[in-house]
């Protein structure tokens, strides 16, 4: 299977990359390419994953993709998502990207992965180290199951061990029940 993974340069996001580094036979795209070029590498590859910042209206582009606009994922691309099996998407706010265009795969919610965020959303008891225990865990986690054939599959092990935190990580808890599958 021939993935994509669509991961726009951004240091505040870097930490991602744990979860694609095992995966085979990929693509990795982090800027530099034109919104058509992607839409064709989209169409010649079985899976596709994204990440990085956004929101319900995509995947912010963060000025990487020559000509984008603001975003590299958006409408234009819901078509084409729409004929793959297996995609993943985590970006703040993927999933109602997902249920907006009836797309399927593993996705998050508004997912905090800075202490920015968690002082926007009033995580109580949040701090740096917690913040970052989460995005280690999860991108961790993320990375050993990330390789499954079932969107489903990545989802349910992903909670599962991502979720053992929960009880003593406020951060973990909120992103835990962010966490979906479609």
């Amino acid at each position: 299977m021939k993935t994509l993974v669509i991961h726009p340069f951004d240091e505040s996001t870097s930490f991602l990359e744990a979860v694609y580094e095992k995966v085979p036979l990929k693509t990795v795209i982090r800027g530099g390419l034109s919104k058509e070029e992607v839409q064709i590498l989209i169409s010649s590859h079985d899976r596709i994953m994204m990440m990085g910042h956004g929101s319900p209206l995509g995947l912010l582009s963060v000025g990487q993709f020559p000509g984008s606009g603001p975003y590299i994922i958006d409408h234009f691309s819901a078509e084409m998502l729409s004929m793959k099996n297996n995609n993943v998407y985590i970006w703040c706010y993927a999933d109602q990207y997902v249920y907006h265009h009836n797309l399927g795969g593993f996705c998050s919610g508004m997912f905090i992965s800075e202490m920015g965020e968690a002082r926007i959303i009033g995580i109580r008891g949040a701090s740096q180290e917690l913040v970052d225990m989460s995005n280690e865990r999860f991108t961790r986690v993320a990375g050993m199951h990330i390789n499954c054939n079932s969107a489903e599959i990545i989802c349910e092990n992903i909670k599962r061990e991502y979720g053992i935190l929960a009880q003593q990580n406020p951060v973990v808890r909120f992103n835990y029940m962010r966490l979906h599958f479609k």
